[in-house]
């Protein structure tokens, strides 16, 4: 009975150095057993939004829309399931809401307002 070899894999960075790219550009090198494999970041790499630890003090939007109605004003003690606010979005009245339990920090939100995508709506403490 013969065991298989891990393949060991490690990541280098290095800095391009290309008439075309300028040095600020860099790529990725992947050693796999040895073998050195090297490929540029894409454009729409370089622009993603990068990973964020998840606060579940600020509540975000999840999708646009307009704010219809927030049912809580700053101070007050809610608990986790209290209905937070009314989105309207794609012609349907979203109730939103608290995921957990808290006093309300701070609403950066008006109603009748529209809002984008990953807008922060309302802060806990």
């Amino acid at each position: 009975m013969t065991k298989k070899s891990k393949t060991t894999k490690e990541v280098i960075e290095e800095p391009v150095i290309n008439a075309e790219e300028s040095l600020k550009e860099r790529f990725r090198t992947i050693c796999i057993d040895g073998d050195k494999y090297k490929t540029l970041y894409t454009e729409k790499y370089k622009k993603r939004i990068n990973y964020e630890i998840p606060n579940f003090k600020k509540i975000y939007s999840e999708i646009p829309g307009t704010v219809i109605k927030i049912h809580v004003t700053e101070g007050q003690k809610v608990n986790e399931g209290d209905l937070m606010l009314v989105l309207d979005a794609m012609k349907m009245k979203n109730k939103l809401i608290f995921p957990i339990g808290g006093t309300v920090k701070k609403i950066h939100v008006l109603e009748n307002e529209k809002i984008p995508k990953r807008h922060l709506m309302i802060e806990l403490k």
